[in-house]
């Protein structure tokens, strides 16, 4: 969990996001959201809500009154007390990436993902000092049956980490399989829901909907006091308006819905606003998430959700590039420093992407990995104490001295950042030049063949075993 020493950054003046605000109070009393669940319709009907069919118009005081009901903060649970992050404040929790279909490696090239992929992933992302949130879908094994594959990757990832942990949003069913699954890993027989113990993806669908699965889940999780992100992905130009203010403002309507919703099945959910809006690429028709476009999306988004006093989801280390090369670095270092200098308190695909969501490098996880580590020390300010401006020393070693062999100089020589990925050696010899992709493929392979997973009570262990069995 990366603590911010700074202030975050603002795209939009007051009065700019006064106007999104204004727009999406608006369309959402008078132009609705369509909400196909018969269930959440009837919710938001009893709370105030007109509903036509399958629209709901919801009034701004249903609104208001449900957002000041959701947390501007909370901690989320791990197995492990002392993983424990708080989602909300001047804290980035972050995850790795999630949902690609596809794998790709430097010597075996892209392929669909397995099961494999997605414990690799596991490993790595919990041996990652970075990475705080894993489970959920880092990968879809396309090998696994599709009925029990959230339970078999949540075993995963409760087996190889005492981290904190993303469920199944998959229906009201797979929720709370997932809830069951993580309340056995709590030691405790029925489900918890005193506090967050998972937190789940909850998508729209752009442009103006909620599909039923995705609703059942967040009532699942509601219901349980279990956390959700409520996130769009729209694409400005299909699914949304040509302009970035226009898809915002799409973008206020549906995440507003959802998060509404779960104020009033259990007010104080833990909500995260969330994002995952770009453009789309006019000359491609896909969506672009190395834009500079979508490192506004992500500050704009911050900031909405600010004015509402949620946390917030958004960016991560993102790149359109299909293979980890000078694209992808130099677009993942603009999304992530984006990320981290507009405040995003829980950052998805923090590690690994290309190839705009669809593929998961495991050269780029760690490459990421370092860009994350990177960045983190550059947000982490200077320190400015008398030890540390050093006058004595100065006065000591005076002009033309040197401070190689000073006391003060042994006693802080590891304060700096030092690199894993990255080459300082300079150029000596054809030996030592080694490009970085080539790196990072053997410090992943180092990484997975020295893993150790932390303990797991065999108890514990045989129960969640048996759960999946019984599915």
């Amino acid at each position: 969990m990366i603590k911010r020493n700074f202030s975050s950054q603002d795209l939009l003046s007051d009065n700019e996001v006064k106007e999104i605000h204004e727009a999406s109070m608006d369309l959402l009393e008078n132009n609705g959201i369509e909400i196909m669940h018969e269930e959440a319709r009837n919710i938001f009907a009893e709370n105030g809500a007109k509903v036509e069919d399958k629209t709901v118009f919801l009034p701004r005081q249903v609104i208001e009154d449900a957002l000041d009901k959701a947390p501007s903060s909370f901690t989320l649970h791990a197995r492990n007390p002392e993983k424990n992050v708080t989602v909300g404040g001047n804290n980035s929790v972050l995850a790795p990436g999630y949902g690609s279909p596809s794998v790709t490696d430097i010597k075996e090239g892209r392929r669909d993902s397995t099961f494999e992929d997605y414990i690799n992933f596991t490993k790595l992302a919990a041996d990652s000092d970075n990475i705080d949130v894993l489970g959920g879908v880092i990968v879809e094994p396309t090998d696994v049956k599709d009925e029990i594959r959230h339970a078999k990757m949540l075993y995963v990832a409760a087996k190889n980490s005492d981290k904190c942990l993303m469920g199944s949003a998959l229906g009201a069913k797979k929720a709370r399989e997932s809830f069951e699954m993580a309340s056995m890993l709590f030691g405790e027989d029925e489900i918890i829901d005193d506090r967050p113990i998972v937190i789940s993806l909850i998508n729209t669908m752009s442009p103006l909907q909620f599909d039923e699965r995705m609703l059942d889940a967040l009532i699942e999780h509601a219901k349980y006091n279990q956390a959700v992100v409520v996130a769009s992905l729209i694409m400005s130009g299909s699914t949304g308006p040509m302009s970035i203010a226009g898809t915002l403002t799409l973008q206020n309507v549906e995440v507003l819905a959802g998060i509404v919703l779960s104020q009033l099945i259990n007010p104080g959910t833990p909500a995260v606003y969330g994002s995952a809006t770009t453009i789309m690429d006019m000359k491609t028709s896909n969506l672009a998430i190395g834009s500079p476009e979508y490192a506004k999306f992500i500050g704009a988004t911050a900031q909405l959700a600010r004015y509402y006093d949620l946390p917030c989801r958004a960016g991560g280390s993102l790149t359109d590039s299909l293979m980890p090369d000078a694209q992808a670095g130099y677009e993942a270092m603009m999304t992530f420093k984006s990320t981290l200098n507009h405040g995003v308190n829980f950052v998805l695909h923090s590690a690994g992407l290309l190839e705009n969501y669809m593929t998961m490098s495991y050269e780029k996880f760690i490459i990421d990995d370092e860009i994350i580590s990177l960045l983190t020390n550059y947000q982490s300010g200077i320190g400015v104490n008398k030890e540390l401006i050093a006058k004595e020393v100065i006065e000591e070693v005076g002009p033309a001295g040197h401070y190689l062999t000073e006391a003060h100089t042994m006693k802080h020589m590891k304060d700096f950042e030092r690199p894993e990925v990255g080459n300082r050696t300079g150029y000596s010899s054809s030996d030592n030049i080694v490009p970085t992709m080539e790196r990072a493929h053997e410090i992943y392979k180092e990484r997975l063949e020295n893993f150790e997973a932390p303990e797991l009570d065999p108890a514990i262990d045989e129960k969640l075993t048996d759960y999946i069995d019984s599915l």
